[in-house]
């Protein structure tokens, strides 16, 4: 597979990363863990070298997970965690809100580098901005991290331009990561130009539209009790079914390229800047496969045009996330 610099930081990773959120949490019970082993190792076999997790995915088993599979070929990735919620870290007791104070992100980014069996973060993310917390005060915590070695790289999660500039100042923001897909193009409006002046490369996490872009989901799919897709405006039955009109989009421009609808949302991400890796997460190892096939997958300027204004034209219903969890970003 090809890589991508992330901005002018010099990190360079896989075009396409691994988000392995949903192996722990978010869209039901967690999987097996031998197996999320063995896929994560498959994935470094398929050329992946990035790969993302968080304290808040389990919490703490995420980082346990990639901790084990990747320790026999650590030197040869680069794992991105964050902090940034309020968990209790010896419990793992999720509290309302966000908790970036300097002194709980060195106790994060400790308890994260015994987790993750290795002796530095390359990459450390701030998962949601800290109203309460200046976030120059959380770039010098970081700033102080990397000073030691603890950890190379600073990220920010759903952070506003604004943020992004004040953080940046402090310590050189490696990458911003945030939704972004055909599924919410929001970025494309403040934050992507922010990202090409300022250098910071961007990690679109749920690039396949938390899986609507697969064209595996319609009205009448049920989600596990647990999967917080439940709690989704845009995943409501009502919404889904508005919203096809965009499935069918790409399914149109998977049948003219020979390519699945999931290649296609990927190959689109990637055909916008070269400074973008998106991160999709899977479960199963012909998921897998199916999406590191879209880095294969060349997309000429006709058709990522076509794709675009059909897209564009179709109004989505539904907010991409519960009011709680949109108060908790910057975008």
């Amino acid at each position: 597979m090809e890589t991508r610099t992330l901005g002018n930081s010099g990190l360079n990773v896989s075009a396409l990363g691994l988000g392995c959120m949903s192996m722990t949490s978010g869209y039901g019970p967690p999987a097996d863990r031998g197996q999320m082993i063995e896929l994560i190792r498959a994935a470094f076999d398929h050329g992946v070298t990035f790969f993302d997790t968080a304290e808040a995915y389990g919490p703490f088993r995420n980082e346990e997970l990639v901790g084990e599979a990747l320790e026999p070929i650590r030197e040869k990735v680069v794992i991105a965690t964050k902090f940034g919620f309020d968990i209790d870290l010896e419990t793992g007791e999720r509290r309302p809100g966000a908790n970036s104070r300097p002194e709980r992100i060195r106790r994060v980014a400790e308890a994260a580098l015994r987790r993750l069996r290795t002796d530095r973060i390359d990459l450390l993310f701030q998962h949601r901005v800290h109203p309460q917390v200046p976030i120059e005060d959380v770039a010098g915590a970081v700033k102080e991290l990397i000073a030691e070695g603890k950890v190379k790289h600073f990220g920010l999660s759903e952070a506003g331009v604004g943020t992004i500039r004040r953080a940046h100042a402090v310590q050189p923001v490696t990458a911003v990561q945030s939704e972004y897909s055909l599924f919410w193009r929001a970025p494309e409006q403040e934050l992507l130009p922010a990202l090409e002046e300022l250098g910071i490369g961007f990690i679109p996490f749920s690039p396949l539209g938390a899986g609507f872009l697969t064209g595996k989901i319609d009205e009448n799919t049920k989600f596990d009790a647990s999967d917080f897709r439940n709690m989704v405006p845009r995943f409501s039955p009502e919404a889904r079914k508005a919203n096809m009109a965009l499935v069918e989009v790409v399914k149109s421009a998977a049948t003219r390229v020979g390519a699945t609808p999931a290649q296609i949302a990927l190959a689109w991400l990637l055909a916008r800047k070269p400074w973008i890796v998106p991160i999709p997460g899977t479960t199963k190892l012909h998921r897998l496969e199916e999406n590191l096939g879209a880095a294969h997958v060349a997309l000429g300027e006709i058709e990522i045009r076509q794709i675009d204004d059909s897209s564009r034209a179709i109004a989505l219903e539904g907010a991409r996330l519960p009011e709680s969890a949109l108060k908790m970003t910057g975008l």
